[in-house]
């Protein structure tokens, strides 16, 4: 029997399905066919699955380090504290402290606010995002 090509079998699938009339090839062919394909989407599914719980499971340096830098006595704006975490770690960015901020204040170990900066030389203050530990 001539191996039949993953395109052939998906051509002949739609080609019964849209046009009403028996499928070129014979049914146990065509479920067989369909097992495996379901079977080869469970198991790259899984690994997946498990690829992502191992990249989780891995320890996020880059959290301790803007944990270890919060301050419980006083809010720490984000740009005060990347500029901590940047001297220890040279691949630190704004949107990564920003995004591992975020990640301590669901977890209930940060707490974060809003502050306003006063402007330089007639500029507008604004209003930053503060965070510090909880203490």
């Amino acid at each position: 029997m001539e191996k039949i090509t993953k395109r052939e079998m998906f051509v002949a699938i739609k080609n019964a399905m849209e046009t009403g009339e028996a499928c070129v090839y014979d049914a146990e062919t065509v479920i067989a066919f369909c097992d495996k394909e379901i079977a080869a989407l469970d198991n790259k599914a899984a690994k997946a699955k498990e690829r992502a719980a191992a990249k989780k499971a891995e320890a996020d340096v880059l959290y301790d380090q803007v944990k270890d830098a919060l301050n419980a006595d006083e809010f720490q704006t984000i740009a005060d504290i990347a500029a901590v975490v940047a001297e220890v770690n040279a691949d630190a960015t704004v949107s990564k402290v920003t995004y591992r901020l975020t990640k301590l204040v669901e977890a209930g170990v940060a707490e974060k606010t809003d502050v306003t900066i006063a402007g330089v030389d007639g500029a507008k203050s604004r209003k930053v995002k503060a965070f510090r530990a909880i203490a």
